[in-house]
């Protein structure tokens, strides 16, 4: 058996407490879903539209998660609380996973604040009460990062066959998982243990689960050009303004929100730290083989903020090895540390309950000054009783939607609408799943009904059809004194203008002889 070396850690041992404190979390997420009064997000509903065809993979994403919502839409029911309940049952996973692997890597005081310490950072709070990709790939995520623990630890065919297997599971959510293979290749040259396993029979063995899972996948991208690998690399936007200062700050910035700023300031200079004390190759190195799963995510993210923008949750898988590395570094040395560590966990709680009592109280939120954050989540019921007046009103062979957001609430919410729903192309080319399903065809004969959200993009629609003329518009309060406003147009004898090079100059010199307009109007 490969020796693991241990660390003799100053710690409590509340371990009965926080399984305890955990298990009346996961509740109280649960049991929040079934009570919260909001709809589902745009892109949760995009993944419940697939999880009604299944398939091998999807226009912007991998299919794991289509297929999780049709397993606990089939169990519960096709209640919003139905499509997102497996969040809190995922990152409880991912918790125990942690603590596992915490466990494996040094003793069972830092797999269980580790444990806790994950469940109860501000993004799995967050991510708790909507289903995402996130939540898919950090489960499989730290699967992958426990039976790497138990193979360069114990070396049995079991770990291998899970090593497998979770990577494969891992690539089939989020391609984001690529990190996981990098920290690999990292392991392989820090870490001893992890070295011997990898590089061996057993190791061969995981590659080739993991390619037999993934290789499915593959196949549906090769059958359709590669749409989510060029999803993917497009929405890195390297074509935009590079060397932003500010996208870098705000990345920043948000990554303390995402991670507590106490524990993110602690995994970054945790990494110096650790990087000072010299590196070795030779030896068990389990803090350094955790660094390699987690900064190569920050690294690479925090450049892509900096050439060009990145999102807030697009370093997410850091936080998974980064919970059990921080809490080893914060259980080490002054007993200061563990008050950082106490601390975090209880300030995030708070944080937590705090964000629940505003889901859950939309009256409450308003009063507070947030409903700015719910927006997104209000009122589509009502948005789609509106639209069916409208079409109740004439008749229309299609309607036809600016912005797949609404074209994929109305999939949900507009059940009472018989009308098909379409999507009219902006570009040349289908720019996400709704536009690539259901592009308005011009063999549709009759008028279609125009909704658009998009006030620049009415003169472009205009183009495509022989007549153009509104008909009314929809104005739906939604929070913070914002409103869901929709211009409504009645089109015939669409022709779709083929989108040149001349086209797009054309449109784009309109665009700016009406700024230059607007600018010399202003007083």
């Amino acid at each position: 058996m490969t020796h693991v070396r241990t660390y003799n850690l100053p710690i409590p041992k509340p371990l009965l407490l926080i399984g305890v404190l955990m298990g009346s979390l996961f509740f109280l997420r649960v049991f929040t879903l079934l009570l919260d009064p909001n709809s589902l997000y745009a892109d949760e509903t995009q993944y419940w539209v697939w999880s009604r065809t299944l398939d091998w993979g999807y226009f912007s994403k991998p299919p794991m998660i289509a297929w999780i919502i049709a397993t606990t839409t089939a169990l519960f029911g096709n209640a919003d609380w139905a499509v997102r309940i497996s969040a809190p049952l995922l990152h409880t996973g991912t918790a125990i996973w942690l603590g596992l692997a915490g466990a494996r890597l040094f003793n069972r005081g830092v797999g269980a604040w580790s444990a806790l310490t994950y469940f109860t950072i501000p993004a799995v709070w967050l991510s708790s009460s909507i289903i995402s990709t996130d939540a898919v790939l950090l489960f499989f995520w730290s699967g992958a990062l426990y039976a790497l623990a138990r193979l360069r630890q114990n070396g049995r065919w079991v770990s291998a066959f899970g090593l497998g297997l979770a990577l494969g599971c891992a690539f089939l959510s989020k391609y984001a998982a690529i990190y996981l293979l990098i920290g690999m290749a990292l392991a392989i040259a820090v870490d001893a243990p992890s070295r011997k396993a990898l590089i061996s029979i057993k190791g061969a063995v995981a590659a080739l689960i993991f390619g037999f899972v993934l290789f499915p996948n593959i196949l549906w991208n090769a059958a359709h050009e590669f749409a989510t690998v060029s999803h993917t690399a497009a929405n890195a936007n390297w074509g935009s303004d590079k060397y932003n200062f500010d996208e870098l700050a705000q990345f920043v910035t948000d990554q303390l929100g995402v991670f507590g700023p106490a524990l993110f300031i602690t995994l970054i200079a945790g990494t110096i730290f650790t990087f000072k004390e010299g590196l070795s190759f030779t030896g068990a190195h389990p803090r350094r083989l955790l660094i390699g799963f987690f900064l190569p995510a920050l690294l690479v993210v925090t450049t892509q903020a900096f050439i060009s923008r990145a999102h807030a949750n697009w370093a997410a898988s850091a936080y998974a090895a980064g919970s059990i590395f921080v809490v080893v570094f914060l259980l080490r040395g002054q007993p200061w540390r563990r008050w950082i560590l106490i601390g975090s966990i209880t300030l995030h709680s708070l944080i937590g309950l705090f964000g629940i009592a505003m889901a859950l109280n939309p009256a409450l939120a308003e009063s507070a000054g947030l409903g700015n954050a719910f927006k997104r989540v209000r009122m589509w019921p009502e948005t789609a009783s509106a639209l069916t007046e409208y079409i109740n009103q004439g008749q229309y062979s299609a309607l036809a939607f600016d912005n797949r957001n609404d074209f994929h609430q109305m999939q949900r919410y507009g059940t009472d609408i018989d009308t098909p729903l379409t999507m009219w192309l902006r570009y040349s080319h289908a720019q996400n799943h709704a536009e690539a399903g259901w592009p308005l065809s011009e063999d549709i004969t009759g008028p279609v009904l125009i909704v658009s959200e998009r006030p620049e993009e009415v003169p472009v629609i205009a183009r495509d059809f022989d007549q153009f003329e509104p008909v009314g518009e929809i104005r739906l309060p939604i929070g913070a004194g914002r409103e869901r406003h929709y211009q409504l147009f009645r089109a015939e004898g669409y022709h779709r203008i083929e989108r040149t090079r001349e086209y797009e100059a054309e449109i784009q010199a309109e665009r700016d002889a009406l700024e230059a307009l607007k600018a010399q109007n202003q007083p």
